[in-house]
């Protein structure tokens, strides 16, 4: 306690931990003092935006999604709304069987449900088609606790499916692979069905049709980059943003926490009355060792897929027809290292001018030898796809390489269950919270929306302290 203000600390500089300060500071005000020690040498985590060939680009993500309101609404809270944008298309494909094909209409994550735009969009054999339908008079595919993404898909519609449909969809988001990944944390809504009906195209059909007409575009972004966000959060919180601060100990006082920051010959010290510690998996496992050990343990569990974006600008003739479509997913049965390609240019028209923006996204579990090349040879990988997909001539006038070592969390069969035991852990220690990508989802609102969580926790903790 510093005078009469509580002191909160928040560890990590992303945008969980920055969303968490600005929660913090919305509940009490100038009552709470909050610092958010960040070791890196910039806030923002995988939020960030450089220029390529003079354009303002994100080097990160690069959407967010808009039918989830925490993301919109502090972007819109830090003064950020008219900045706000939708996408000028939404309409992708996949790379597969040698062609681009359309990315079906009526599906789930990649669960079809019209088996017409299924066949229409040639993704699928022939025979993989044939299969599709069984899955209405196959006996019921009982799931009665938590399986991976594959065994239940493949179980009720085949291989090809899952193969050439939802595993490039998944590996899209998590860097992932669909026979290890959670169907309760990364398809909720099927889960969900899953437990209920028999026949999964049947509840494909229902989930596509409970989506209203007018939801809206699924994903927005802001003009000057959705690397902007965090320091719009920063400076709104008017929190005491330190970069460059490891912290290493975290331990319990009488009045509350001290952490150790510093190198170890000359350690320093700072006190708080609350903690939220915002870092991925590993870090925050080596933090609450000492003191929550069994969510450590289970945090030190959760595995992390590394991943590079390769941003290529080239000029509109290098196309010998423009690309039309916001961009195409590679599945990796095609054994090709581009695993996604964005066509930023078209996605997001006021990047459009006179050159094509693009990324390339290189990286799956599995794939950590392709990311020990050099930089040159990640961007050599990029023009390659470029020109044999899209035909490209020439050389990009300009290129970007940004690698995320360790960056995506993986929510592999069993997560939520971790998650919850990670959560009991920590409640047992007043005065700390915990968020971030690791818990609940890794997309920015799901990021946000545990930094709210985290937020709440910490100032039910504070107000008590106080009566």
């Amino acid at each position: 306690m510093e005078g009469n203000r509580a002191h909160v600390v928040v560890v990590g500089g992303g945008i969980s931990g920055l969303a968490a300060a600005w929660y913090i500071r919305q509940g009490a005000g100038e009552r709470v003092k909050v610092t958010v020690l960040e070791a890196g040498p910039r806030i923002g985590g995988k939020l960030h935006v450089s220029e390529v060939a003079g354009v303002s680009v994100d080097a990160g993500a690069e959407a967010m999604l808009a039918r989830r309101p925490e993301g919109t609404e502090l972007a819109r809270a830090v003064g950020l709304g008219d900045d706000l944008m939708f996408p000028g298309t939404t309409q992708s494909a996949i790379y597969t069987r040698g062609a681009l094909r359309p990315m079906p209409k009526g599906q789930v994550m990649g669960v079809p449900a019209d088996l017409t735009e299924l066949a229409k969009s040639g993704i699928i054999s022939p025979g993989g088609l044939l299969r599709v339908p069984l899955d209405q008079i196959l006996p019921p595919t009982l799931v009665r606790t938590d399986v991976s993404v594959a065994a239940y898909i493949r179980a009720r519609m085949g291989g090809e499916v899952v193969d050439r449909l939802v595993e490039p969809l998944l590996g899209g988001v998590y860097a992932g692979r669909s026979d290890m990944l959670s169907l309760e944390a990364t398809m909720p809504r099927v889960a969900a069905v899953a437990r209920s009906e028999r026949s999964l195209l049947t509840a494909a059909r229902h989930l596509v049709g409970e989506t209203p007409k007018d939801a809206g575009p699924v994903f927005t972004s802001l003009r000057s980059g959705v690397g902007a966000l965090p320091e719009a959060v920063a400076k709104a919180s008017g929190a005491d943003v330190r970069t460059g601060v490891t912290v290493r100990e975290l331990h319990r006082t009488e009045q509350g926490w001290r952490l150790v920051t510093g190198p170890v010959p000359r350690p320093e010290t700072l006190e708080a009355d609350a903690v939220i510690v915002a870092t991925p998996g590993p870090a925050a496992a080596r933090l609450l060792k000492a003191q929550a050990p069994k969510a450590a343990g289970e945090l030190a569990r959760i595995e992390y897929a590394s991943m590079a974006i390769v941003t290529l600008a080239y000029p509109l003739d290098a196309f010998p027809e423009p690309p039309v479509n916001s961009g195409y997913l590679v599945p990796p049965v095609e054994g090709r290292p581009v695993k996604a390609v964005t066509f930023s240019s078209v996605k997001w028209p006021h990047l459009a001018g006179d050159l094509v923006i693009l990324r390339c996204s290189i990286g799956r579990v599995g794939e950590e030898h392709l990311l020990q090349r050099e930089d040159v040879e990640l961007v050599s990988l990029a023009m390659a796809e470029m020109a044999d997909v899209m035909g490209t001539r020439g050389l990009p006038v300009d290129s970007r390489v940004t690698r995320w070592g360790g960056g995506l969390p993986q929510y592999n069969v069993g997560h939520l269950d971790r998650v919850a035991r990670v959560r009991a852990a920590v409640a047992m220690q007043p005065g700390l919270a915990v968020c971030g990508a690791a818990y609940d989802g890794i997309g920015i609102p799901a990021c946000v929306g545990t930094a709210r969580t985290a937020a709440a926790r910490i100032l039910d903790h504070l107000s008590l302290r106080a009566e």
